[in-house]
């Protein structure tokens, strides 16, 4: 699954959207006393009040957003598990009956509240329906349009929302004309930050994947493991840090420990040109990087006594397999936005990748100080520096 797939699909979760029907929604409430279900219920989605639709709706949306392997991670089902998620899953989905898909996503539950203990009371949100994806782009001056021929996908789409209690607060009586201490014991339902959930079936070029799911987490780079592993038999995914983390490991084995800012620079100026063509040729899977292109970076990018034994025995090192590959949106900041952070006792300089030359770490005077390239004079509170001249 890419991200315009996930996004083609985001963008329908609206209400009166042609290509979207939701048919049944269960709602769970689960209290963090007794870990237990406290409540539940089933209704047709078409019967839910309006103002109640458009904030499941956006709870649906803010669900699926997110970058690939940071908030958002297709999962294989695990194949050894025992009773596995995924025949539960593939049953509530072609079951034509309302009551058996709630009694198996309550099921489901169960395996949530089953080792697992919740810090606030919990309401886990299930809709099943069926939305529309296009076959071909749209052609405005074609006779058909692009609803004429699609793709249907029956799916269910779980979200796990947390509570907070509602602030006390003193209130002024119009009527009265006294001022009122006023106390409401119904919990907020944060609908706006879900906490984590899924997509079932996955897709796969625009065909629906029945053997991968997309989990959800509201935590970027932290997904639930006991939710992957046991609720939903997921097979365990690399995550954007942890892969950001083997390539620095990796380049480190190969390179050494320190290099130079333009290096630095260099190297993910090279990786951001693998992204940029690859969005060129409109490529569907994203950009990978094996140990062959990595060597080619590092080469291209000025470090040292790379060869490709090294870089091989690098990545046997690391992580064990040569043939690994990594994600090239994975290994490397945003390239154009200020996405690293340099931390000092004194600052904590934010700037892009694509700038990191024009910052060194020079000594003076028996000292390491950071030294930032400049077009022109700094101003501080109104007052313009005075430029010194360094002599070492």
């Amino acid at each position: 699954m890419n991200k315009k797939e996930v996004a083609n699909i985001r963008k329908q979760f609206k209400l009166d959207h042609d290509l979207m029907n939701i048919y049944d929604i269960l709602n769970v409430y689960i209290t963090k006393e007794t870990n237990e279900i406290y409540h539940w219920e089933r209704l047709p989605f078409e019967l839910v009040d309006r103002e109640k639709q458009e904030l499941y709706m956006g709870n649906f949306k803010k669900l699926l957003t997110g970058e690939l392997d940071q908030k958002l991670f297709e999962l294989r089902f695990q194949e050894a598990a025992e009773e596995p998620a995924q025949v539960m899953l593939h049953q509530a989905l072609v079951s034509g009956d309302p009551e058996e898909w709630q009694d198996l996503m309550l099921m489901l539950v169960d395996r949530m509240l089953k080792d697992a203990q919740y810090e606030r009371d919990m309401v886990v949100t299930f809709v099943r329906g069926q939305y529309y994806l296009p076959t071909k782009a749209r052609n405005d001056e074609a006779e058909e349009s692009e609803k004429n021929e699609v793709f249907a996908h029956p799916f269910i789409l779980c979200s796990v929302n947390s509570t907070e209690k509602q602030r006390k607060t003193l209130l002024f009586d119009y009527v009265e004309r006294e001022f009122k201490y006023n106390v409401i014991v119904d919990p907020i339902i944060k609908l706006s930050t879900p906490e984590q959930g899924f997509l079932y079936p996955s897709v796969t070029d625009n065909y629906s994947d029945v053997n991968r799911i997309l989990y959800c987490t509201g935590k970027s780079n932290f997904p639930d493991p006991h939710f992957v592993a046991q609720v939903l038999n997921g097979e365990r995914s690399v995550t954007a840090l942890e892969e950001r983390a083997i390539f620095e490991d990796i380049v480190k084995e190969v390179a050494g420990e320190q290099l130079d800012s333009a290096t630095i620079a260099q190297v993910y100026e090279e990786i951001n040109r693998v992204i940029e063509m690859n969005e060129e040729t409109k490529e569907e899977e994203p950009p990978k990087l094996d140990y062959k292109d990595l060597e080619r970076v590092l080469n291209a990018s000025g470090v040292e006594d790379v060869t490709t034994e090294k870089v091989e025995r690098a990545f046997e090192t690391i992580v064990d397999n040569k043939n690994y590959e990594m994600k090239a949106t994975s290994v490397m900041p945003k390239y154009t936005s200020k996405s690293i952070k340099i931390e000092t006792k004194v600052a904590t300089i934010s700037i892009s990748p694509q700038d990191l030359r024009y910052v060194k770490q020079v000594n003076f005077q028996g000292k390491r100080c950071i030294m930032i390239e400049v077009d022109e004079d700094v101003a501080i509170e109104g007052f313009t520096l005075a430029s010194e001249t360094l002599l070492s």
